[in-house]
């Protein structure tokens, strides 16, 4: 805010105001972990980045580049984010570890099950998932 960054500032009191409404949701009161922080932050990419998306789609350049800027600013307060490589990696340990090599696409629940706490905030849901389909067959 003392270096007049607008767009910064703006993001940053919605990011406040996100984090303060899902303290609130539910039947009662409650104080976030810092796992249930980065999962309102990730969130909250996710719907900037697909509404960047839609505004491309319906030919507003403008507010589409506004949105990707607000991804930008949030992605700085998330945890480092994997590449394809690691996610691949941890695709490939969590199959061996629970057991689930011959299974197939039967096993994707387990699998998901077990590798989400370790790729929350970090990685894409969408993109672990097509990882996991593939390596499953």
């Amino acid at each position: 805010m003392k270096a007049r960054d607008a767009s910064r500032s703006s993001t940053l009191r919605m990011l406040l105001t996100s984090i303060t409404n899902a303290e609130v949701a539910g039947k009662e009161q409650r104080e976030l972990s810092d796992d249930d922080i980065v999962g309102v932050l990730s969130t909250e990419v996710k719907k900037r980045r697909e509404a960047a998306q839609a505004y491309d789609e319906a030919g507003r350049a403008d507010t589409a580049a506004k949105e990707r800027a607000e991804a930008e600013i949030i992605t700085g307060y998330l945890p480092e984010q994997l590449d394809d490589a690691q996610v691949s990696e941890l695709v490939a340990a969590t199959i061996e570890r629970v057991g689930a090599a011959g299974e197939g696409m039967r096993a994707m629940g387990k699998v998901m099950g077990a590798l989400q706490p370790q790729v929350k905030g970090r990685a894409d849901g969408a993109a672990v998932a097509a990882e996991v389909r593939r390596q499953l067959g």
